[in-house]
């Protein structure tokens, strides 16, 4: 076997490979014996099929088969030994890749285009400045929580009247094109009505001033003019509601109003425990420890986005992008089309370089990420997942363990989970390395730096 290299410009290079009989024969023939060892063929004896016949029913697939797997393995081997840094994956030769004549050739030849991945030209310094924002807590910050508390404690009153944001809960009946009810129609009982969300204003005023009992007929197309809505209300599937016609009988059973929850005792008990929070001083000093937590959070995102701006802004060199384009195109033809692909290509370009800084800042710092490190990780993500979905907060080391082991048998979890892991340290290492400068912002101006990322 031959297999040559030949640079067409920085970023791109040509493979060629030759594979000669003597490099597959003694696998194929190994291959057809293994056939021969297993066929069962109507007139012979297991084991006792000629071997030509064998050769004829199988040579031409076992040979597509063993000829892949050379190739696969020579590849794999020169761009390891070679200390080759591709992007994606060799692709055949469009112009030189010759077609094969697997009844007849003996000897094959192979032509692939690789992309060369470019040195980024960053270095990490101490005299690089990175600003960390953190948001100055004011009464404009602390009333939006206050105010999010109370909603999420708040609950539903019954009142007599239907009123602007009133709910009502109402038996549906589907009517037919005379008034009566559908024979064989929708019917749902106590459907979920707010008046907030009905679109029509006519249809809106009419439900005004309802009480209890009252029956009218109103178009639920009109009211609900989004599908998706209309058919989580009917609980039949969105095709089927562009098929609706007509109105549809209502019967009010229920009238409630949402009332947010009140600022006092009852409600500091709620939020924090029995009386952890006594007064409304202790309430402000817990309510401003609650602020800095999540703005803390958002902070780090943002020192995140920093970091990797500043070094996406220092990588000069370009990337090889019609090979990328066209290995994009390759493994994603049923989803992208070249217009998707030229569409998006400056994002993935963006992320394919922060990768390529990534691995530069691993390789020259000797950063590794250890099996004990990766399980801690995947189990503190498994906590986060079990209070967040299942409001587990007590879920045990045990259960973490086995949950996060079976999350690390999938190799696609593994490896995303080793990319997150790796990233954080690479954070961690800039973030110690260069001068982080403290800047206090408003909550105004925070937002608006997010904004422009």
């Amino acid at each position: 076997m031959n297999i040559t290299k030949e640079n067409i410009d920085e970023l791109n290079a040509v493979i060629r490979i030759k594979i000669e009989k003597e490099d597959y024969e003694e696998r194929l023939n190994n291959m057809l014996s293994d056939f021969r060892r297993k066929a069962r063929i109507d007139g012979f004896r297991p084991g006792k099929v000629p071997f030509g016949m064998i050769s004829k029913m199988y040579r031409k697939p076992a040979l597509m088969e063993e000829i892949n797997k050379i190739l696969s393995e020579s590849i794999t081997k020169y761009l390891v030994d070679e200390k080759l840094n591709i992007l994606g994956d060799p692709l055949p030769n469009e112009q030189e890749q010759s077609q094969i004549d697997w009844d007849n050739q003996t000897e094959f030849n192979f032509v692939f285009d690789i992309g060369l991945a470019p040195e980024p030209d960053i270095s990490i310094s101490a005299k690089e400045k990175i600003p960390f924002y953190t948001v100055k807590i004011d009464d404009q910050i602390r009333s939006k929580y206050i105010e999010n508390y109370q909603s999420r404690m708040g609950s539903f009153r019954d009142i007599g009247v239907t009123e602007e944001k009133a709910m009502i809960k109402a038996d549906l009946l589907q009517l037919d094109s005379e008034g009566n009810i559908a024979e064989g129609g929708i019917k749902v009982d106590e459907a979920s009505i707010s008046l907030e969300l009905v679109k029509d204003e006519k249809i809106k005023t009419s439900l005004l001033g309802r009480v209890v009992n009252d029956v009218l007929s109103i178009d639920l197309k009109k009211a609900y003019p989004n599908n998706v809505d209309l058919s989580a209300l009917l609980k039949i599937e969105k095709e089927k509601v562009a098929e609706l016609n007509g109105n549809f009988q209502l019967k009010i059973k229920s009238i409630s109003k949402f009332e947010k929850a009140e600022v006092n005792q009852e409600f500091y008990d709620k939020l924090y425990g029995k009386d952890a929070v006594k007064s409304e001083e202790e309430f402000k000093q817990r309510l401003d420890e609650d602020i800095k937590i999540n703005m803390n959070r958002d902070s780090e995102y943002k020192l995140r986005l920093d970091i990797r701006n500043t070094y996406l802004n220092k990588f000069r060199k370009n990337l090889p992008e019609e090979f990328l384009k066209r290995w994009l195109l390759a493994i994603n033809k049923d989803k992208y089309t070249e217009e998707q692909i030229d569409k998006d290509f400056e994002h993935f370009a963006e992320d394919l370089k922060w990768q390529l800084i990534k691995n530069k800042i691993i390789k020259e710092n000797d950063i590794k990420v250890t099996e004990e490190e990766i399980l801690q990780y995947v189990k503190d993500y498994a906590r986060m997942q079990f209070a967040q979905y299942y409001g587990l907060t007590n879920v045990s080391e045990d259960d973490l363990i086995k949950y996060a082991n079976e999350l690390l048998k999938k190799d696609k979890e593994k490896k995303q989970f080793y990319e997150r892991k790796y990233e954080d340290k690479v954070i961690e290492f800039v973030r110690n390395t260069v001068k982080i400068e403290n800047k206090a912002v408003s909550s105004e101006k925070f937002n608006k730096l997010l904004e422009k990322q």
